[in-house]
């Protein structure tokens, strides 16, 4: 009996053993004419996007194409950073060029690591710029819980998303770029003489989907971007943490076979959240202008019970849109009641404040890539978040304590400024 008992809890370890590693459960079906949330369940809740991460990579890809800074038989190089991406990858090797186009065909069908970070490097001169950028557009676009930090998806515990920041991304991607959005309907493509193929595989045998993205990683599970369209009925669905990608893909066709008909038919698709047109980010150096807006309120329906539930995603009265700057930091230190920092936190007497996220896992997020950009003057400083305000005013100062004088808590302003970074300079009474 103690060998059956011992035998089944080593199957048991064994089975759940991997399962730590996935994020929770998320799903959204969201109807793309109206911004009607027809089902959601933890829409909200941080996941790691993996592969989704490329829809944003490519968003700034069109609208560099769009723009005119790069065309589609641009030759795009091949770093030796970029070469070394992990697979999946097209395989050129360092001092190669792909055009723009194979880049795009890559990332699509093929999920492509090292054309992502070609991309990122061509667009904002190293992936850590490109991926600044990609947070700001996040934050353009009314994706309020978004943090990217690279441009394929690669693990990497400080990129966090939601489903419904990922639907509102897949709406934009459809509103502002119809024309190089149905190059996500792409199953294949031929690369100097060999065929590649994709693994959308719900998208091949599910009426009417024409789109978007997979995604996969340990830590995230198995992600899904799937849109559908159904006579003039359009809605975009999202699946985060999938155990496997079969059970994600069934996940997905059950959530649309109930809830597809349910949305309207219109004939136009919404707008993005805070943003009437498409909006630009025309550089690097260009992303730190966009302040992180505060939080917009929920109404207390968006969870319903078993987790899913109609309500609105609020696109027009209750969108999120930044903060002009610079009353933006004017705003952030004067919501809520300002909390003294411990003694604990800093052994200096300075800090500075480089800007302010809905989340305590953004914040920190934002803290972790600008001391790995800030060099020397921010070794010895410490990350710290500071919680402001209340309920859904509630907002997570994102923060650098313990500089010992004032020269040092400039020097490094000075240096996250070169990096374009916002930075205020604060004496140590909060």
């Amino acid at each position: 009996m103690r060998k059956l008992l011992a035998a089944v809890l080593t199957v048991t370890l064994a089975v759940s053993a991997p399962l730590a590693a996935l994020a929770g459960n998320a799903s959204l079906i969201l109807d793309a004419r109206t911004g009607k949330v027809l089902a959601a369940e933890n829409a909200d809740t941080l996941n790691h996007p993996a592969s989704l991460t490329k829809m944003m990579t490519l968003y700034l890809t069109f609208e560099a194409l769009k723009r005119g800074r790069i065309a589609w038989d641009t030759p795009i190089k091949m770093s030796k950073y970029a070469a070394a991406r992990p697979p999946t990858k097209l395989g050129v090797k360092a001092g190669g060029t792909i055009t723009v186009r194979e880049a795009v065909y890559g990332m699509i069908v093929k999920s492509a690591n090292d054309a992502a970070a070609a991309m990122a490097e061509t667009l904002g001169g190293s992936e850590s710029g490109f991926a600044r950028m990609m947070t700001a557009k996040a934050r353009q676009l009314g994706m309020s819980r978004t943090v990217f930090v690279n441009a394929s998806g690669l693990p990497n515990s400080s990129q966090v998303t939601t489903a419904r920041d990922m639907s509102t991304l897949g709406v934009a991607l459809m509103k502002h770029y119809p024309n190089e959005y149905r190059l996500f309907s792409m199953a294949s493509f031929n690369f100097r003489g060999k065929t590649v193929r994709g693994h959308n595989n719900l998208m091949y045998r599910y009426q009417g989907m024409d789109g978007i993205k997979t995604g996969y990683t340990n830590a995230s599970g198995f992600n899904l971007v799937s849109a559908v369209k159904d006579g003039n009925r359009r809605v975009v669905g999202v699946v985060l943490g999938g155990r496997t990608a079969r059970s994600r893909d069934a996940k997905m066709a059950a959530l649309l076979d109930r809830y597809l008909g349910r949305a309207s038919g219109g004939a136009r698709l919404m707008a993005s959240v805070g943003a009437k047109e498409a909006v630009e980010v025309a550089s690097a150096a260009d992303a730190s202008d966009v302040p992180v807006p505060l939080n917009a309120p929920r109404s207390a329906g968006d969870a319903a019970p078993n987790g899913l539930g109609a309500n609105s995603l609020a696109y027009a009265d209750d969108a999120v849109v930044p903060l002009e700057r610079p009353a933006a930091m004017d705003e952030i230190l004067a919501a809520g009641k300002t909390v003294k920092p411990s003694a604990e936190k800093a052994d200096g007497t300075w800090q500075i404040q480089i800007s302010a996220a809905p989340s305590a896992d953004a914040a920190r997020a934002l803290l972790a890539q600008a001391q790995s950009e800030g060099g020397a003057p921010l070794v010895s400083a410490s990350p710290y978040t500071e919680a402001v305000g209340t309920g859904a005013n509630k907002i997570y100062r994102a923060r650098f304590v313990g500089f010992a004088s004032k020269d040092a808590a400039v020097s490094a302003c000075d240096a996250l400024k070169q990096r374009s970074y916002d930075c205020m300079l604060l004496p140590d009474h909060g």
